[in-house]
């Protein structure tokens, strides 16, 4: 069963990068925030300034999917939001690099 709801809001999205807890990798930056809620929140946001829609949709993706993988690792009510890093390029983005950066934020913020 999948635990996890997309954020859509822009307020959600506010809220979490606000008030939200900075971790960063070297290609994903993430901020998280404890709500009361059974279920976790994931959101993306790529900037305009990455490239064209395909490749932020590439990227969303491999994000999308990196985080479905280590789901059921994860510790409930936490809204996630992730960012890509600008220095790095589309072409860089490789699955493999990605989940590593996921898995050491998880691991830093200890909800894994």
């Amino acid at each position: 069963m999948k635990k996890t709801t997309m954020l859509k809001k822009n307020y959600e999205f506010k809220r979490i990068l606000t008030k939200g807890t900075y971790y960063s990798g070297k290609y994903i930056e993430a901020f998280l925030v404890r709500h009361a809620d059974k279920q976790n929140k994931l959101g993306l946001a790529i900037s305009v300034k990455i490239g064209k829609a395909v490749e932020r949709n590439h990227i969303k993706r491999l994000v999308r999917e990196s985080y479905y993988q280590l789901e059921s690792e994860l510790a409930d009510g936490f809204s996630v939001v992730f960012l890509w890093k600008k220095k790095n390029s589309v072409k860089e983005a490789k699955f493999s690099h990605i989940k590593t950066d996921m898995l050491t934020i998880f691991h830093q913020a200890k909800i894994m």
